[in-house]
């Protein structure tokens, strides 16, 4: 169960200082050595199970010191082939508008529960991160998947992942990630969708949940957390 969904994926860093092989098609990559999972439109998941990690702790990453989008062209500029496939991962970015700037920000534009059938559940965003009240119903035993879009600015976004914990009665019953990719700057948002879902029923299973869900990169920094609550009953609402 998860708005509640989701898995365990390692994160991984851009890697811009490694040179791809001459000839090789670098217009996207797949979990390869740079750890780069970078798409124009719509993200790709990179998806392994740690049953045994805790949540909770958050491990430190160490990665090289941060460059600007400027920095990282000027690297190797002499070299053609990993100039071209620098080009190529950061698309049409303006470089006279976020080339110079460091830290990457990265805003969560909307939340939505799609469940074959019946309308999305949109969720409204709440600036101060705690949602006032029950935030939404789920149906016991339904199918259903969470897609939320967001926008990159100034920087890229290394490792941006997914975490969400669930609570019961003061228990933890829930507890995933999942590795949603490193991205570029661009004016367009981007788009993911979660692996779909099925909310556990019966009697045990009904009732009401206390939630946490974050946005992170590499860097641990939080792009966002929102605290809340939610209900699995016997229909939806």
């Amino acid at each position: 169960m998860s708005l509640a969904i989701g898995v365990v994926s390692n994160c991984k860093s851009m890697g811009f200082d490694e040179k791809p092989n001459e000839g090789a098609d670098t217009s996207e990559t797949h979990g390869d050595e740079r750890g780069t999972n970078l798409s124009r439109h719509m993200s790709e998941s990179s998806i392994a199970v740690t049953e045994d990690e805790d949540d909770d702790v958050e491990r430190k990453i160490e990665l090289g010191p941060q460059c600007t989008l400027k920095e990282q062209l000027e690297k190797d500029k002499d070299d053609e082939s990993l100039r071209r496939w620098k080009e190529q991962l950061l698309g049409s970015v303006d470089m006279n508008s976020v080339g110079e700037t460091l830290e990457p920000e990265v805003k969560i534009l909307s939340l939505a529960i799609k469940s074959a059938g019946r309308p999305d559940i949109v969720l409204p965003i709440p600036e101060t991160g705690n949602p006032n009240g029950l935030w939404f119903t789920l149906k016991e035993g339904s199918r259903y998947r969470l897609m939320f879009t967001f926008q990159v600015n100034h920087n890229i976004v290394s490792g941006l992942k997914y975490t969400n914990t669930v609570w019961k009665t003061g228990i933890k019953v829930d507890s995933t990630k999942e590795m949603i990719g490193t991205f570029s700057p661009q004016a367009e948002a981007y788009t993911h969708d979660m692996p779909e879902e099925t909310t556990p029923s019966g009697i045990f299973a009904r009732g009401t949940y206390s939630a946490r869900t974050k946005f992170v990169d590499d860097d641990n920094k939080s792009y966002l957390e929102i605290n809340y609550t939610f209900d699995i009953r016997k229909d939806w609402l």
